[in-house]
């Protein structure tokens, strides 16, 4: 499980946090909410914890390519909002 996050860390790390400045934009799409929330339960669902190598791969497979898929399809206001907050950040890693 601990590959699992450090594999996310780093694949989707970028994606989730432009997708939840996304949620807190102005501007943010209609779809956004309810496809996040979809995703959510796609990750979560009960078939992870029945079949685990078809959870493992939804997590490590499918999730990081509908979040990045998401990220991609955000408004370009949105994109820009986020690049120039986040240009003036440091990011600590840890």
């Amino acid at each position: 499980m601990k590959r699992i996050f450090a594999l996310w860390r780093v694949v989707a790390g970028q994606d989730v946090r432009l997708l939840w400045f996304a949620l807190r934009h102005a501007e943010r799409p209609g779809w956004l909410l309810p496809g996040l929330a979809g995703l959510t339960l796609f990750a979560v669902e009960p078939l992870n914890f029945a079949l685990p190598v078809v959870g493992a791969v939804d997590e490590v497979v499918l999730v990081p390519l509908i979040l990045h898929a998401m990220a991609t399809m955000l408004p370009a206001r949105v994109r820009d909002g986020y690049t120039r907050t986040s240009a003036g950040r440091v990011h600590r890693r840890t």
